[in-house]
């Protein structure tokens, strides 16, 4: 036995849509009559310190994580290829250090390019 029939569903779905519309489009007012630019500065200055302090203490750690496990996989592999051609692959460790100290010293720099 069905609970709701499909016209029913449809009704308490777009009831539903509607409520939510209604409650997420609250307007946003400037301070000053038409200062919208202010006042999205304002919040961007309020919030861009804690941007600055997740991505340094979050974002980065993550990403040096991630290249420091897909290093050791490709030296892992170039090193049985090796085994098996006799031959080192270069390339790909190279580039994966290449991007684990860009991404180790990033954010040393990366907040005066973007002026935080």
């Amino acid at each position: 036995m069905k609970c709701f029939n499909k016209k029913t569903r449809w009704i308490f779905a777009a009831v539903i849509c509607a409520a939510l519309f209604a409650t997420l489009c609250i307007p946003a007012f400037a301070s000053d009559p038409g200062d919208v630019a202010g006042a999205v500065e304002g919040t961007w200055n309020a919030a861009s310190g804690q941007i600055k302090q997740v991505v340094n203490r979050v974002v980065f750690p993550v990403i040096d994580v991630v290249l420091a496990v897909l290093l050791f996989v490709k030296i892992a592999t170039a090193y049985l290829d090796y085994r098996k051609h006799g031959q080192f692959e270069w390339a790909g460790p190279t580039i994966l250090l290449g991007t684990l100290v860009f991404s180790l010293t990033c954010p040393l720099y990366i907040w005066s390019i973007l002026g935080m």
